[in-house]
């Protein structure tokens, strides 16, 4: 029991880690203008989504109303949460919660306001994150009893994130310039791959300790999620090799955090080798899907869709075929289709569906009502200053 205690904390502390993580990661691939906020959007999650998480998130997601498609008020301002894992377990579960949204924030990099964004992220968490994260992991969720699974986030995190974003962008618009000025140069390159390197550590508490024990289960997903972000890094290293003749930086770290996200919703359902199939897909087929934002129009400014939406739907759907109870540790659950299985295909299908709609169809309309009404995207001088200026009065670096 203390050792599960144990490892639950340990892997909430790394799930928090990711947060920075991904504000240098996001943060360097922006130009010096906008680094600061890019940095702030993602903090604030870490500041705001805890507080809301207390208040009422966890218990819309959590509590035990009977009913398929939302949670109750029984654990509102954590009530009646007193045994020592179920704190834990309830930390780790918010540290969760304050990374969804902060993914979100590389999509409309360059142009969202400020405020915009600080009123959106707590409104997204309740009526978008914790409903879906009910319908996934709460007893009577409707994905739950399908059975649909998602191991530590791939549709309920990477797809819920990536439908969000894709909303988003298209209610925000292009940036100035874009597509004509396709490729904007990002200002650090070493923050990019400083940021995939620290979110590469912190997944192992993401998906490891989705298990909430200190077990076989955890070990196997621990190895899974190893593989996974490797196999997906050079799998993107010799697609662009083979169509560029170089191998950057960033697609070095992009390659990472694309076979992260394929394997993040299987890491605790499949064996060893077929995580490395999870994560070279995921690198492949990524690579080619953030080339779709040019060819349909949606500004995406740092590939929320093609990596998160992309990568966490085909771990999911391969997950379908490959889910192989004989494989993980104390394995009791419906295997997929290459091991006798047929059901989960169609039921993962179905989650995945469903839950790209609503988040897309939620996401849009929040994000037209603060247009509406203060207003989702700075002036077109502000965007061409720089956000760092026109809603932080600062910058990022100061040359005398």
């Amino acid at each position: 029991m203390d050792g599960n205690i144990a490892w639950i904390l340990t892997s909430a502390a790394l799930v928090l880690f990711m947060v920075p993580g991904l504000a240098l990661f996001y943060g360097g691939m922006v130009r010096s203008k906008n680094a600061l906020n890019m940095l702030n959007m993602n903090m604030w999650c870490l500041g705001i989504v805890p507080v809301v998480w207390v208040l009422l998130g966890y218990s819309l997601a959590f509590g035990d109303s009977g009913r398929s498609w939302l949670g109750d008020l029984s654990f509102i301002g954590m009530k009646g949460i007193h045994d020592a894992e179920g704190i834990a377990t309830f930390a780790f579960l918010m540290t969760f919660a304050c990374i969804t949204p902060a993914l979100i924030s590389g999509a409309v990099a360059d142009r969202m306001k400020f405020s915009a964004w600080m009123i959106f992220v707590p409104i997204w968490t309740l009526v978008v994150y914790s409903p879906v994260v009910y319908w996934i992991y709460a007893a009577d969720g409707w994905v739950f009893k399908l059975p649909g699974y998602d191991f530590a986030g791939g549709t309920a995190i990477h797809v819920n994130a990536g439908a969000a974003a894709l909303a988003l962008v298209i209610v925000l618009g292009k940036r100035t310039g874009w597509p004509q000025n396709r490729f904007l140069r990002p200002h650090s390159i070493p923050f990019v791959m400083l940021g995939a390197g620290i979110l590469w550590f912190g997944w192992f508490g993401f998906n490891a300790g989705s298990a909430l024990a200190a077990n076989g289960l955890a070990a196997q997903a621990f190895v899974n999620t190893f593989i996974g972000g490797a196999a997906g890094m050079v799998a993107w290293m010799i697609v662009e090799m083979v169509k560029t003749g170089k191998v950057s930086t960033i697609g070095m770290a992009s390659g990472i955090i694309a076979g992260l996200a394929t394997i993040t919703g299987a890491a605790g359902y499949v064996g060893t080798m077929h995580s490395f199939l999870f994560g070279a897909l995921g690198g492949v087929l990524c690579f080619f899907a953030i080339e779709a934002k040019f060819r349909f129009g949606f500004d995406d400014s740092l590939d929320v869709v093609g990596i998160h939406l992309v990568g966490g739907a085909l771990g999911s759907i391969l997950l379908g075929f490959m889910a192989d109870s004989s494989a993980v540790p104390g394995g009791d659950f419906i295997n997929g289709v290459f091991f006798g299985g047929g059901i989960l295909l169609w039921n993962q299908a179905v989650a995945i569906s469903v839950v790209f709609a609503y988040s897309f169809a939620v996401t849009f309309a929040i994000a037209k009502i603060i247009d509406k009404t203060m207003g989702l995207r700075v002036s077109e001088e502000a965007e061409l200053s720089g956000l760092d200026q026109s809603d932080h009065g600062e910058a990022a670096y100061i040359i005398e």
